[in-house]
């Protein structure tokens, strides 16, 4: 058995390398400093920017889903739009939300008792008040995957594979799920493990999840774009869903989101966020970044997000709203959560791009 000395040596061999990448600051003290990794990629794959360790497999947890919809819809699911975005989406609860789902199960005769989801309250603060006050308990149809969950099980409708055991990795749906993910992201999951709404985890790291939203960016861009015979672009899966998600950002997340307010801010980006602080942006020339808090601060995710954007030439100003918060003392603005300068100088001054 190994020592003490040796596990806690080889424990932080493991460690991945974060760097600093958002402060809070409390009247001129740093009170507060969230470390983690960001990679910034340009079309072509290459980097244009990073922090930390962007190379170090991590979890992306319900950033993965885009690409879990992009698998089902390889598999023949079609939807409203409304409810593909939905089929990505860790939503905040609300009534349209819940009532997506639904329909998503009606639409293939399906009903809760197929879920194989978690349960829980809803995940929007407002909302979550709104159902306690009408005494609503933690259900999986208000959990905040129950729309990927009903997309699941009608998927296996469709495919006339089984829906009791959808989430099992031996599943044909979770088999495609892994293959659409490799295929995405380029690379091969370091571990496997299980996410919190009960579906199959994969461990990737920040660039290879940042090729896969470039490629989802890209090919909703591509697919509005009008060819030289006039007629319409033909409309891959990847397409699909990047589209879904534009043009129905509030089915994404919801009203008060960052998440959904950064797609509305920044036409032509693809955005989802995931539980301990992960943070992924595509744009439309296939560019894009991908972030990892260390803590899993969720406040720490955007602020490094758009900090990382300007790398690539968006333009930010219009995302200040969300790339700082106030720290507040005694109800007054005493400081702020803002980005450190984790990026280097020359990539600041990369050239904006055309897509964009």
């Amino acid at each position: 058995m190994p020592s003490p000395a040796l596990t806690a040596a080889h424990t932080a061999a493991m460690l991945p390398q974060h760097a600093p990448l958002v402060t809070a600051i409390r009247d001129g003290l740093v009170e507060s400093v969230h470390y983690g990794s960001a990679v910034a990629i340009a079309e072509d794959g290459s980097t244009v920017a990073s922090a930390g360790d962007p190379s170090a497999p991590f979890y992306p947890r319900s950033s993965l889903k885009p690409l879990q919809a992009v698998a089902m819809v390889r598999a023949g699911l079609e939807l409203p739009t409304d409810l593909l975005a939905l089929a990505a989406a860790s939503h905040s609860g609300a009534a349209k939300h819940r009532e997506g789902a639904l329909r998503i199960l009606d639409l293939h005769g399906l009903s809760v008792t197929d879920f194989e989801n978690s349960t829980d309250l809803p995940y929007g603060v407002r909302e979550r008040e709104e159902w306690l006050r009408g005494a609503g308990a933690a259900t999986q149809l208000t959990q905040n995957c129950s729309g990927k969950h009903a997309a699941m099980a009608a998927t296996c409708v469709i495919n006339g594979w089984p829906v009791r055991g959808y989430l099992d990795p031996s599943h044909p749906l979770q088999q495609l799920v892994a293959t659409t993910v490799r295929d995405l992201t380029g690379e091969d999951p370091s571990i496997v493990s299980t996410d919190g709404c009960g579906t199959p985890l994969f461990a990737l790291t920040l660039r290879g999840m940042a090729r896969a939203f470039g490629l989802i960016a890209r090919a909703a861009a591509a697919s509005v774009a009008t060819p030289d015979d006039g007629g319409p672009a033909p409309q891959s899966a990847e397409a699909a869903v990047g589209l879904a998600m534009q043009q129905h950002p509030d089915m994404v997340a919801g009203e008060g989101r960052d998440v959904t307010e950064l797609m509305r801010l920044l036409p032509g980006s693809v955005a989802k966020d995931g539980f301990e602080g992960v943070q992924l942006v595509g744009l439309a020339d296939g560019s894009a970044v991908a972030v990892k808090i260390s803590d899993g601060g969720d406040r720490a995710r955007m602020p490094a997000t758009v900090k990382l954007l300007e790398a690539l030439g968006v333009d930010t100003v219009p995302l200040s709203g969300i790339a700082t918060a106030p720290v507040l003392g005694g109800g007054h603005q005493v400081g702020l959560l803002q980005a450190t300068d984790f990026l280097p100088q020359h990539a600041l001054s990369a050239p904006a791009s055309e897509a964009l």
